[in-house]
């Protein structure tokens, strides 16, 4: 029997992914999982500001030299600023890209955008949700409560203002927004595809549904058993590959694995502020291109001690405040 879906074909057990093909498997290298994505695509990422983003994925796909990538999400930070300093990126359709209170504004989104090498596509929350529904459910738009009090509607001219048949009440119709590939990185999945994730979940669920294909990194791959325990959040048939990385959305959250790395965050921050030749030689050239591993990679950013205290955040008060007051 052929089945196919997610970009993916099953044939009698034996999975057809691009040039892979496994036995019903799909645990794929992380260079194999950024050969999924093509220039050019619509890429929905997962996560959100400093929480559960795909960050070795996201090295990945810069050291892969990707082009004119568009990314699509909510409220984003490191993520789409590091993607923006990689080059990858030609329009960004997110809510927000910046590092709260902790840190500001994102330099690398906001030089890359204010120079004109990054496209922004104004947008809010609910209108990206909006859209991505409508790819979710297979129809070509979501109506929603009438959008005014902004200029919103000049800058999306592709947004309608529609009349709803049964109440006559004025409706903005916004077009279905489908990602070509969703990355998402997750707590545990096992080797078919089946993800756990913790809360929050964000959007992450509604992009893998939403997408043409979906790429998950773990934290770890488990056994079947141990995923149907944990509770599944994204079935297989969503999921076109996975990745097994740990601390894969380092130096953002994975919990409760480990917390965000503010420390290194703040070196993160200091490079961009001082501007794109030194971030890309003191941050891309020595953490991304120079570190064509996961491993390679933790290794720059510090010694087991320093991921012990980034684990260790929900043992006590006093861990807490060691792990936030570096």
């Amino acid at each position: 029997m052929l089945i196919q879906f997610k970009g993916f074909v099953c044939f009698k057990g034996w999975y057809f992914l691009g040039g892979f093909i496994t036995k019903g498997e799909k645990i794929v290298s992380l260079k194999e999982a950024g050969q999924i994505i093509q220039d050019g695509n619509i890429i929905a990422v997962g996560g959100a500001l400093s929480a559960r983003e795909p960050i070795a994925l996201i090295h990945e796909i810069i050291r892969q030299g990707k082009k004119n990538l568009m990314t699509i999400g909510g409220a984003h930070g490191l993520d789409i600023d590091l993607l923006c300093a990689g080059g990858v990126v030609g329009a960004v359709q997110n809510s927000f890209v910046g590092f709260e209170f902790d840190f500001g504004l994102a330099p690398n989104y906001r030089r890359a955008c204010q120079s004109g090498k990054v496209q922004v596509r104004e947008t809010d929350c609910n209108f990206t949700l909006q859209q991505l529904r409508a790819a979710q459910y297979g129809i070509p738009f979501m109506p929603m409560p009438r959008v005014g009090g902004t200029d919103i509607l000049q800058l999306h001219p592709e947004f309608k203002t529609i009349t709803c048949p049964f109440t006559g009440e004025k409706l903005t119709a916004v077009p279905a927004l489908k990602p070509d590939v969703a990355i998402i990185h997750g707590y545990k999945a096992d080797k078919r595809g089946n993800v756990h994730l913790t809360k929050p979940y964000f959007a992450d669920v509604l992009m893998a549904t939403a997408a043409e294909k979906t790429i998950v990194t773990v934290e770890e791959v488990v056994s079947e058993e141990e995923i149907r325990e944990l509770g599944i959040v994204i079935p297989y048939y969503e999921v076109t590959a996975v990745v097994e990385v740990p601390f894969g959305a380092h130096p953002t959250a994975c919990y409760p694995a480990y917390a965000y790395d503010r420390k290194h965050i703040a070196k993160y921050i200091q490079l961009a502020q001082e501007g794109e030749e030194i971030f890309r030689r003191e941050y891309l050239d020595v953490f991304v291109y120079g570190s064509e591993t996961q491993q390679e990679y933790l290794r720059r950013v510090g010694d087991e001690e320093h991921f012990k205290r980034l684990r260790a955040w929900r043992q006590d008060i006093t861990s807490w405040m060691e792990v936030f007051g570096e």
